[in-house]
């Protein structure tokens, strides 16, 4: 009798403390990234319970076509910055989903600095250093094994030497959360 009292009370207790340990509320403080993609590292920073500054150093995959000089691809180093604001953590968590890991709906104002090509042919095509500034629109989801999934996208501005233009804006991550 003892027994299954003690039995279920752990049976009610460690699921409501195992909710109330993931903090549905809150994005995490610090969140570290291996990419696999495009290799690169990030590192998400916290400061508030739902807004996030996303810092990204990796390698970037650009392609260009001109019906006088082909089409040509490049693979190039570049910075992300991401104010994020996750909007959706509390209804992920009243839905049982996961959150840990900062996994939710967000959008964000997007800041990219493309440094010079590493492997474009000068004779063939150009190679500058660009700044892209755009709204996006994403999702990150953190799985076990802190398995890593970030999609996001909008359409922005591009800022480069001779050819200012609207463009589009992708970012696919692939990786680990590691530290956890």
């Amino acid at each position: 009798m003892k027994y299954s009292r003690l039995i279920s009370f752990s049976l009610l207790f460690i699921p409501l403390m195992t909710t109330l340990a993931q903090d549905i509320s809150s994005v995490e403080k610090n969140l570290f990234k291996i990419n696999l993609l495009l290799p690169g590292v990030v590192y998400e920073h916290g400061f508030s319970s739902k807004n996030t500054l996303y810092s990204e150093f990796s390698f970037g995959l650009g392609y260009g076509f001109s019906d006088f000089e082909g089409s040509t691809f490049a693979f190039y180093p570049r910075i992300n910055e991401q104010f994020r604001h996750y909007y959706n953590l509390e209804k992920r968590a009243g839905k049982g989903k996961r959150t840990g890991g900062n996994s939710g709906n967000f959008y964000a104002l997007n800041a990219i600095y493309n440094f010079k090509s590493i492997n474009t042919n000068s004779d063939f095509s150009s190679s500058n250093t660009s700044f892209t500034i755009a709204p996006v629109w994403g999702f990150q989801r953190t799985y076990k094994h802190n398995f890593n999934l970030s999609l996001n996208g909008g359409v922005g501005y591009n800022f480069e030497k001779d050819n200012n233009q609207f463009a589009p804006v992708i970012n696919f991550t692939l990786g680990w959360v590691i530290g956890k």
